[in-house]
């Protein structure tokens, strides 16, 4: 029995030994754990399996502020993260406290990593780790990495909005649209209350006389160049001196006072304000002069100014208290409109060569608050990055425009030409495709009818303006004299004068010989003489009856072909005594033309300007919206029925912009007033003609039933017709509603 008992206690005492050697060891283990991030800036707290604090480092003293006298041997984790929310350490939101504390406690398990926010702005990051029996809870303020991590997005989300940015200025092909965008963009990212886009524009100078001389404003100099003589020219009627002599060799660049600033778009929201771009409100304000127009100096006390003549960026916290530039057209503005201007952000817009094109300004930054600001730093840096994205698509804008306007301009050069090469054309080239396109606007307007699902987008409409401008440029290979044959015999000269002068010199040759005869012994003079002033009364009667078929007024029947090849057999004797006939072949043939003045051959000539029309557009590189104009243009001349040239193309193998144009070549070749061969129609004659054309087939009748119910032919007649021409025309007869 004793042994027993001492061998009872032995065990035991070796089991107390052996628990206090294990207490002793894992509170070591702990003391070494603590001692070890003691010195870190992590606060780190040791738990047991009952979630009881047995250690914490000096960290989480100073981490967790009051809460941290919770932090004692036997507090528990429950009453430490009270203390937090007791205290007001941690961030709740909308969350209540207990249930705060039920989440963080389910949230200590190992393995697990989750962040809380603090009231002052920290966010804590705390990881789980098992160690033995119990937890270590490693807390780390984790808030510059949010910050960075904040930073990062915010920088990556303004990137790929940048990239967004950039994608649509680049699609954009409409310069309004464009520099809204551009606004609406720059405004955007700071938060801007307005703004206003300046394009920068050279006015064409007036020209400058000194001393009676014209000077070249671009040069300073002499305008005929190479020209040594020295001759007072004076200058103009209405254009006074511009300079003295004394400044006239000042050396100044004279290009610089054409320099300005013009306003694109000018955007208020607090005032209400949108002009310029796509809002349809035009911009009255005058040009900013980059230069002073009298002394040329460059003008740097206006800060849009100075951005384009330096190039660089100007951030102005306030108006009112800067030095260096002028703000009291500002002041007054703002005194105008109850307003107040602070913060100004002026960025010049440069093209990929570096040249400054325009200038973006942005005026009263907001916080986000709402209220108004300094533009921030780091926001100019992407307003800058914007307006260089955005003036290369501007410049790409402006160059397409620039080349519009050159090919337009090269155009309608050509088409003037055309026009002024002959007056039996006059302005035709010119009125032509203004009645075309007012009747496709009627057309693409019209909701009912067989037009009422016809439409031309943008593309198709600058087609078919470029089409009526170059629709009879073939005729620039037209000779003039066949272009402008006014009478059957002309030429370059009108030969009806050469067969009047050998008409002349017969009756000269008649006089010679019955002079002559008369002189014979014996002659019978009386007899001789009626003998001579028939035949004079017969080359008369022939002369006036061959004047009369070279006007080509009247059909050319049978009887009369037969009398001029009658009058071509007789002869005279020319300046050498040869015997001659009076009309050469060529001369017969012209004469005997049966209606107008021209031959089969000359209007040949004349048809075939639509054939080379055709092959010279055809020949054109046109881009792909404009590689209809060939075919818009080609086919004025044809007619429903298929018996126009040069193809002889009937309706249906016509298109609706073809088929506008056949209209209104016509309509403006009646009504034209400016030809020297016709006398202009009225309203009521042009278009009683075009009514029998329509029931001929020749024009289509939808599109003709269009012109007059829209009373385009009433809008044409009002711009380009003469009073005298303008009668009134029945609309219902005209369209068949009634009889006639």
């Amino acid at each position: 029995m004793p042994t027993t008992i001492s061998e009872g206690r032995l065990v035991s005492n070796n089991l107390a030994q052996d628990m206090s050697t294990a207490q002793k060891t894992s509170a070591n283990r702990r003391s070494l754990i603590v001692d070890a991030f003691d010195h870190l800036p992590s606060a780190v707290l040791v738990l047991d399996s009952d979630l009881r604090l047995l250690s914490w480092n000096r960290t989480a003293r100073r981490m967790f502020g009051a809460a941290s006298g919770h932090l004692g041997d036997g507090s528990t984790l429950e009453s430490f993260l009270n203390a937090l929310v007791d205290y007001e350490i941690v961030e709740l939101g909308e969350t209540p406290g207990d249930q705060w504390v039920t989440e963080a406690m389910a949230a200590h398990v190992p393995g697990q990593t989750f962040d809380r926010y603090l009231t002052d702005g920290r966010t804590l990051r705390t990881r789980i780790t098992a160690s033995g029996d119990g937890l270590i809870a490693v807390y780390n303020d984790v808030t510059d990495l949010y910050q960075r991590e904040a930073e990062i997005k915010s920088s990556r989300e303004r990137m790929r909005r940048m990239n967004e940015i950039g994608v649509a200025l680049t699609g954009e092909k409409d310069l309004n649209t464009l520099l809204e965008m551009i606004m609406l963009e720059a405004k955007n990212l700071c938060r801007a209350d307005g703004g206003t886009i300046y394009l920068k524009t050279e006015d064409v100078p007036e020209p400058v006389f000194v001393e009676g001389k014209r000077i070249d404003r671009r040069t300073g100099g002499d305008r005929r160049i190479c020209d040594r003589r020295r001759v007072e020219l004076g200058a103009p009627s209405g254009v006074t001196e511009r300079r003295q002599a004394a400044n006239r060799r000042e050396g100044r660049d004279r290009r610089r006072p054409r320099e300005a600033l013009e306003f694109a778009i000018l955007v208020n929201d607090t005032l209400g304000i949108s002009m310029g771009g796509t809002s349809g409100k035009e911009i009255t304000l005058p040009k900013l002069a980059i230069y002073d127009p009298e002394t040329g100096d460059p003008n740097e006390k206006n800060v849009a100014s100075y951005a384009a003549l330096t190039g660089k960026t100007i951030n102005i916290p306030d108006a009112y208290d800067t030095d260096g530039f002028d703000f009291s057209g500002t002041r007054k503005f703002d005194e105008m409109n109850a307003y107040r201007s602070t913060s100004f952000l002026t960025v010049p817009l440069r093209d990929r060569e570096e040249a400054v094109i325009g200038v973006l300004q942005l005026i009263n930054a907001r916080d986000a608050d709402g209220n108004i600001s300094p533009f921030d730093p780091e926001l100019q840096n992407d307003v800058e990055s914007l307006a260089s994205q955005a003036a290369v698509s501007l410049d790409n804008n402006l160059l397409l425009v620039a080349q519009t306007q050159l090919f337009e301009s090269l155009m309608k050069v050509m088409a003037n030409a055309i026009d002024r090469k002959s007056p039996y054309t006059g302005g035709h080239c010119t009125r032509v495709p203004a009645l075309t396109e007012m009747l496709a606007r009627a057309a693409c307007d019209t909701t009912q009818g067989p037009l009422g699902c016809f439409s031309m987008d943008d593309e198709q409409t600058f087609a078919l303006h470029v089409a009526g401008w170059l629709h009879d440029i073939g005729k620039v290979t037209t000779p003039e004299y066949v272009m402008d044959k006014s009478t059957k015999l002309e030429t370059i000269r009108d030969r009806i004068v050469e067969v009047e002068t050998r008409f002349a010199a017969a009756k000269r040759d008649a006089e010679i010989d019955f002079l002559r005869a008369a002189m014979e012994p014996g002659a019978d003079k009386d007899a001789l003489e009626a003998a001579f002033r028939a035949q004079a009364a017969e080359l008369d009667d022939d002369l006036m009856f061959l004047q009369l078929a070279n006007i080509g007024g009247e059909f050319m029947a049978d009887d009369k072909k037969e009398r001029v090849r009658a009058i071509a057999a007789k002869t005279w004797r020319d300046a050498g005594g040869r015997t001659t006939p009076l009309l050469s072949e060529e001369e017969v043939k012209n004469l005997c033309i049966e209606r107008g003045t021209l031959t089969g051959e000359e209007r040949k000539v004349i048809t075939d300007h639509m054939e080379i029309t055709i092959e010279m557009l055809e020949q054109l590189p046109f881009p792909k919206s404009l590689r209809r104009v060939p075919e818009f243009a080609g086919g004025h001349h044809e007619k429903m029925d298929g018996t126009g040239y040069p193809r002889g193309l009937n309706r249906e193998q016509m298109s609706v912009p073809a088929r506008i144009m056949a209209i209104a070549d016509i309509f403006e070749a009646l009504t034209a007033a400016d030809r020297p061969y016709k006398d202009p129609k009225t309203l009521s004659e042009s278009i009683r003609i075009m009514t029998f054309m329509k029931k001929d087939g020749h024009i289509d009748p939808d599109l003709f039933d269009l012109f007059i119910e829209s009373g385009v032919y009433r809008d044409y007649a009002e711009k380009f017709l003469m009073p005298q021409q303008m009668d009134e025309i029945d609309v219902d007869a005209v369209l068949g509603h009634k009889a006639s």
